[in-house]
């Protein structure tokens, strides 16, 4: 169980460089909130869901994360900052990180998928801050959820996903293969190759601009030297 503790600990450490030892990654509200959803899960699972919720609240209380005793989480999972919501039939594989303000939503329960209502994330994925993933789709593995990304459907392995509502990008296997992706997109270039259609847009107004400005020119040039506009140099 130590071994396993430690070995959780350096898991952590390997995704945020902040901490300077393990003794702080073990006062990280994310690394609180695991623990106590280990025991509120266990609690579930032997049908004391008073005493399951009552650990969940606890829980919630202390870390602000709130991870339904229900749901279902593999190894290394990492909750980075917090402000999370976790739903009850949510499933989570090994290796997954989620950043600030996540959410793991539900559909009506009517419209379910046999009661499953929650998403189900495979493994390495990441999501991003605020992300939003909502109704029982499941998200590949290796998959990234960008910040503020709103998922409702099914997310290929290796996709990555951006916008409200989410829309999948190509991701380069070099990109894919890499082990870990902070806030679940690459920090040092877009998603999106815009540097193309942004040069071909800068051109387009910088051709315009000059257009204008040689259509004010012939004006002035048309207008008699006794112009009271001309010799004020002023529309108004």
């Amino acid at each position: 169980m130590f071994v396993g503790l430690i070995d959780y600990l350096d898991s952590v450490k390997k995704r945020d460089p902040a901490p300077r030892s393990r003794w702080e990654v073990l006062l990280y509200p994310g690394v609180l909130a695991l623990g106590l959803h280990r025991v509120a899960h266990w609690l579930f699972e032997a049908k004391l869901y008073f005493l399951a919720r009552l650990v969940n609240h606890f829980s919630r209380f202390l870390t602000a994360i709130d991870i339904h005793p229900g749901a279902t989480i593999g190894k290394y999972f990492f909750i980075d900052h917090g402000f999370t919501v976790i739903g009850e039939t949510a499933e989570i594989g090994d290796w997954v990180t989620i950043y600030q303000c996540v959410t793991l939503g539900g559909t009506n329960p009517t419209n379910g998928k046999a009661g499953k209502r929650h998403p189900t994330i495979n493994d390495y994925a990441i999501i991003g801050s605020g992300a939003q993933g909502i109704g029982p789709i499941t998200v590949g593995e290796r998959a990234r959820i960008g910040a503020n990304a709103v998922v409702t459907d099914d997310v290929p392995d290796g996709a990555t996903m951006i916008g409200m509502k989410a829309r999948s990008t190509l991701v380069p296997a070099e990109e894919w293969l890499r082990e870990f992706i902070p806030y679940g997109t690459p920090c040092d270039e877009p998603c999106e190759d815009q540097s193309t259609a942004g040069k071909r847009r800068a051109d387009a107004f910088e051709a315009e601009l000059a257009s204008l400005r040689a259509e004010i020119e012939a004006l002035k040039k048309q207008q008699p030297d006794n112009d009271p506009v001309r010799r004020s140099g002023t529309g108004s």
